[in-house]
């Protein structure tokens, strides 16, 4: 059985979306929630999951901002990234 990919669909691993398509998931799932005259089941769920995306794009968000701080320069004036001493999985 094939799930829709409406805002009722859930991904089967937010974890491989992207950052962008976590946050277009998330824009719609608001969107709905503001919009339409839902079941309070389907609004817990889909408050659930925005919240699960949401950490993730913050997470992504972090993880991205970590890599920029480590950028450095060598003596040819290049960028290159210095290596992180701690490594987070996510």
């Amino acid at each position: 059985m094939s799930k829709a990919k409406g805002v009722n669909s859930i991904p089967d691993d937010p974890q491989n979306l992207p950052f962008e398509g976590a946050l277009q998931r998330l824009e719609r799932i608001v969107e709905a929630m503001e919009s339409e005259d839902l079941p309070l089941e389907t609004l817990l769920a889909q408050y659930e999951e925005g919240t699960k995306l949401a950490q993730l794009c913050q997470a992504r968000l972090s993880e991205a901002e970590l890599k920029i701080q480590q950028l450095e320069r060598n003596a040819k004036g290049e960028p290159v990234l210095k290596p992180s001493p701690v490594t987070a999985q996510i």
